[in-house]
């Protein structure tokens, strides 16, 4: 793509700085995107510059390198200079959970309007304050509670019963995320004291989904996407089962309803998100019925994992320039057409699968897009292999999933 002229905000380039560009790997595209559109990109992160990719290293302007992100001096620091250098910073970011807190505590101290507000992010990083936003959107969730000892645990057991899960109030993805299905399992998680605050939900036998997209700075949708996990993330990995999912062609009505209803519920300006849901399997009693779609967490950055780059697989699309497009134009032009159903599955090393990796790229051939081993740090949220595939309709992916997921008996 031909680079555009400098983007001007009163007759002055535009000054973005993203904060760790080169996690995830993928991460350089949305830099990319930015610089096409005439951005001034300064990036920071703890990585040497020789270290970087030389896609990287030709989507920024200036690298500037701290010994941790961790420490906030130092970013405080990076950011300073950068200020005093190129004057006014317009943007902090870094599309990633994990630095969401620290990239809004330096708008605050920098006095940047773009971006979320230090004091609304446990809206959508603590699990118990969200409900109640889930609630401003009409959509039911998973009954709670706040524990501490096992005396409360206890009390709210009583209430809805085994199996419950247990997890931080905040935190990112599924870390620490515990099914507990009895009172011995119980006594045991409680032997450990977290210095984390945990919640403490009822167990939601449901398919898991997801309704993901870019809005600009009035809420509205620019552009959206869902995928229907295989099984629920949860049970994937504390149990090291097979996982997966795949995007739909035409979302469903009442998905659609739910996600642009969380839209509005949350603040969901100038944002990636990434809203999950479950879809219930049977009635639940002081829940819903079967059928019913309940709330489960939002996201206010990308999908993580392969799922950029699958939404791109199957809209012949480039959503890392579409970011950047809303950073810079508060609209896309794109005219949206989901062309394919697009997926991953994770298969496991110590599942004995019916049939290989050579097996199901003979028989999907240029259906498989790619094959990849990942490393353990991130093979047990993902699988040890992921294959990645797209194809013409639903059914065609759904079948797919089947022949990779069977086990030998």
């Amino acid at each position: 793509m031909k680079k555009k002229k400098p983007f001007l905000i009163g007759g002055v380039i535009m000054n973005f700085i993203f904060i760790s560009p080169h996690f995830p790997e993928s991460y350089w595209l949305f830099c990319q995107g930015l610089k096409n559109n005439g951005v001034n990109v300064l990036a920071i992160a703890d990585a040497p510059y020789e270290s970087l990719s030389t896609n990287l290293k030709n989507s920024i302007n200036e690298y500037y390198k701290v010994n941790s992100m961790e420490n906030y001096d130092e970013m405080l620091r990076a950011v300073a200079f950068y200020t005093f250098k190129y004057g006014k910073i317009d943007w902090i970011e870094s599309n990633n959970e994990y630095w969401l807190r620290q990239d809004a505590r330096l708008r605050m101290d920098f006095n940047i309007a773009n971006g979320l507000t230090f004091s609304h992010m446990d809206d959508f990083q603590s699990k118990s304050r969200m409900k109640t936003f889930y609630q401003k959107a009409q959509l039911p969730t998973a009954r709670y509670r706040i524990v501490s000892t096992l005396e409360n645990a206890l009390e709210f057991i009583q209430e809805v019963g085994y199996p419950i899960v247990i997890k931080p109030d905040i935190g990112v993805g599924s870390s620490d995320t515990r099914k507990i299905r009895n009172q011995e399992e119980l006594e045991t998680y409680f032997k450990h004291p977290r210095m984390v605050k945990m919640i403490m939900e009822e167990y939601i036998n449901g398919e898991s989904f997801s309704f993901d997209g870019i809005t600009d700075s009035h809420k509205k949708v620019l552009f959206m996407t869902s995928h229907q996990y295989t099984d629920s993330i949860m049970d994937s990995v504390n149990e090291q089962k097979t996982i997966g999912c795949y995007s739909y062609m035409n979302i469903p009505e009442d998905i659609l309803d739910a996600g642009l209803r969380t839209v509005k519920a949350f603040n969901t300006r100038s944002r990636f998100f990434h809203f999950e849901f479950f879809r219930l399997n049977e009635d639940k009693e002081g829940v819903g019925k079967k059928g019913d779609i309940l709330g489960l967490e939002v996201n206010m950055r990308p999908p993580g994992g392969f799922l950029p780059d699958m939404i791109n697989y199957a809209n012949d699309s480039n959503v890392y320039q579409l970011w950047a497009d809303m950073i810079v134009h508060d609209k896309i032009e794109h005219v949206q057409h989901r062309k394919y159903s697009s997926g991953f599955i994770g298969r496991r090393d110590n599942l004995e699968y019916a049939h290989s990796t050579q097996e199901i790229q003979h028989k999907y051939g240029d259906n498989i897009l790619m094959i990849k081993r990942l490393p353990k740090a991130l093979a047990e949220g993902m699988g040890d292999e992921v294959i990645v595939a797209r194809f013409p309709s639903e059914e065609e992916i759904r079948q797919f999933f089947a022949y990779c997921s069977e086990i030998n008996i």
